[in-house]
């Protein structure tokens, strides 16, 4: 005899109420987990590759390590330093970007940016305010022992939770399969291979394109000359996980500081707008067809008010399992809008007058 719906849907909203208070609670905490759980899950399909190749499960995830291991001491060396170097410069351009800005409202809107005007103090505000707050935040973050201390954690703890997580990741799928209850079991995990479809459609497929476009666009601005091209590049990659604001926020940035670097040189400023544009054509007819597909079900609106509700609440950590959670209750709503197509509360009785 199965428990009433009105049970069941108590015990679940009891679930989700404890997983809710959990990272309301804990936070930061439980940041490193989460973050080795992300990984392990992005390079399980690598790992069950290597084990169809001939390796077992062990070597197949000392393999991903020693692989892992290798590129991040190549980007510690070389590409880290000058990623922080350029960020730093960049916040300390600001007055100087700021009062090129104002000379060339100046010389071309005279009436507009006069030496008392209110735009001209404006601009001057923003660029100290950017340099002053981006300088504190900065040695705010080198300086501080317990942020040191943690960074030491997140590099010590994601890790070994990682392959921990890597190496027992179908044993743990198949205890949770086990304990799943007998009779909606079989939903269960219908809703969890949709689930499953969605997150790795998105996470490992918008992962891997940002990785792409992020190399992309840091190594064209280098070469195309810009200042400060790697650190936009990495973060016109970076926020390419959020649909449009990575080409928006870069094209943007990078287009603005060609402008103050390469005025009147035409051909190099459009050689920086026509990088963006590559992208996007990349991203829009390669990229994301091939590695995310159309059927991820993952509407941008969605994933952007569910990253803003999450990253609000519940800090770093909510905006991480923002895109799990919204992947969830996308196919949870579905198969709900589903069952009720076909319940006799939409359908109604036989002889029912559909007027």
């Amino acid at each position: 005899m199965s428990l009433p719906i009105g049970t069941q849907m108590k015990y679940w909203g009891i679930a989700a109420a404890i997983f809710l208070g959990v990272l309301w609670v804990l936070g930061d905490v439980i940041l490193p987990f989460v973050i080795g759980a992300a990984i392990a899950y992005f390079l399980d399909p690598v790992a069950d590759k290597l084990q169809k190749l001939g390796l077992n499960r062990a070597l197949s995830v000392a393999v991903i390590a020693i692989l892992t291991v290798i590129l991040f001491v190549i980007m510690a060396l070389l590409v880290i330093p000058t990623l922080a170097s350029q960020a730093t410069a960049l916040i300390d351009t600001a007055p100087e970007l700021s009062r090129k800005l104002q000379v060339f409202v100046t010389e071309r809107f005279p009436q507009v940016a006069d030496s008392g005007s209110a735009l001209r103090q404006s601009l001057t505000a923003i660029g100290e305010s950017i340099k002053e707050r981006g300088g504190q935040m900065l040695e705010t973050v080198l300086a501080s022992v317990s942020s040191l201390i943690n960074v030491l954690v997140l590099f010590v703890i994601v890790p070994v939770v990682a392959i921990y997580l890597l190496y027992d990741w179908d044993r743990m799928v198949a205890r949770i399969d086990d304990l799943l209850p007998r009779e909606h079991a079989p939903v269960i995990r219908d809703l969890a291979r949709d689930i499953d479809k969605t997150m790795s459609g998105f996470i490992r497929g918008m992962g891997t394109v940002c990785v792409i476009l992020g190399t992309y666009y840091a190594v064209a601005l280098m070469l195309a000359g810009l200042q400060f091209g790697l650190v936009v590049g990495f973060a016109a990659g970076l926020l390419t996980f959020i649909p449009y604001v990575g080409a928006l926020v870069g094209g943007v940035l990078a287009i603005g500081l060609a402008l103050f670097q390469f005025w009147g040189d035409w051909i190099s400023i459009g050689i920086i707008a026509a990088i963006f544009v590559l992208g996007q054509v990349i991203e829009g007819n390669l990229l994301t067809p091939k590695l995310v597909g159309n059927s991820v079900g993952l509407h941008p609106v969605w994933l952007i008010f569910s990253l803003s509700v999450f990253g609000a609440l519940f800090g770093f950590v909510g905006m991480l399992v923002a895109v799990p959670v919204a992947a969830a209750i996308g196919v949870i709503a579905r198969y709900a809008i589903s069952s009720y197509k076909d319940s006799q509360l939409y359908r109604g009785t036989p002889d029912h007058d559909p007027r």
